[in-house]
């Protein structure tokens, strides 16, 4: 048991951005598969595929209204999610990691929930807006593409940046994932001209995802640049003291709570809680992490300055 307590600790990104939730279900049942796969040689990349068609079927199980197919989507996406977790858990256990690895890593939620959010657009078409005899129609698309591409996936991406940032401060390059969009530049110029052909796809589609964090986020820029210059110890303490309280932010506006409301609203057969709450909750919590967090790097800027 001892052993397994270390190596689940060794999975871990660190205490700082973990979850309660993932440290106490989900990571320990993803490190019992990870040991298990990684015992039959099974690639994590395998495993990030397979998490792709979990997180895909369940999707389309969501467009049912009937209790037993959408348990069985709640159990896919369970799965996925374990899947998910198990494939970052082997990678920083083994050292397995891959540049297609991180392609399919980042491109797998995507698929997850693009499919939930057709399945509950289509599940929606055709039932009555609540409170009114009027039926959805073409609204349940509009409300179902607000939710994913104008609030799930900025969301995302934006609580995915500060976790990287807190554990760029906390542990280091070596500890932490985080890019910039220049970087991605330097290496696609640095690519073949001839070739090369997945290398380019993904630091190309990178690149721009680094931009868009980078655009959303002057004031850490700005501090960025001037602390590199500086690299002061006590400031990097400060950052961390601030930042810190903002993780369970980035916690709540990655996949365990918008999963757990959608479980609720589909088994409830109220699919349009769940595009609703992304939209005005998720929302909330987004600005409020946003600009906390650029409040925070305006006023180490000026201490710097």
């Amino acid at each position: 048991m001892s052993r397994f307590n270390a190596l689940l600790q060794a999975s871990f990104k660190s205490n700082d951005t973990e979850e309660w939730l993932d440290v106490h279900f989900t990571r320990p049942i993803g490190l019992v598969f990870a040991l298990l796969w990684n015992k039959l040689n099974i690639h994590p990349n395998v495993i990030t595929i397979l998490s792709i068609f979990l997180g895909a079927g369940a999707g389309c199980m969501f467009y049912y209204t009937d209790l037993t197919h959408n348990l069985i989507g709640v159990g896919l996406l369970m799965l996925a999610n374990f899947c998910d977790s198990t494939d970052g858990q082997m990678a920083r256990l083994t050292g397995k990691k891959t540049l297609i690895g991180r392609m399919l890593d980042g491109f797998s939620g995507d698929v997850w929930f693009l499919f939930i959010y057709v399945a509950i657009a289509m599940r929606l078409y055709h039932q009555q807006i609540p409170c009114t005899d009027v039926a959805w129609g073409i609204g349940s698309w509009i409300l179902c593409s607000v939710a994913g591409f104008l609030c799930h996936s900025p969301q995302s991406s934006l609580a995915d940046y500060y976790r990287q940032i807190h554990l760029f401060f906390l542990k280091g390059k070596d500890g932490s994932e985080l890019d910039s969009y220049q970087k991605q530049v330097d290496t696609l110029k640095a690519l073949p001209k001839q070739g090369a052909f997945w290398e380019r796809l993904f630091y190309t589609n990178y690149a721009k995802y680094c931009h868009s964090q980078e655009k959303r986020t002057p004031a850490f820029q700005r501090f960025f640049m001037k602390w590199n210059a500086s690299q002061k110890e006590e400031t990097r303490l400060r950052f961390l003291e601030g930042s810190r309280p903002l993780m369970k932010y980035t916690n709540l506006l990655t996949f365990n709570l918008r999963a757990i409301v959608c479980y609720i609203a589909c088994l409830t057969d109220h699919a349009w809680l769940y595009p609703l709450f992304e939209i005005i909750v998720m929302s909330a919590m987004y600005v409020h992490m946003h600009r906390t967090h650029e409040q925070l790097c305006e006023e180490l800027s000026r201490e710097l300055a």
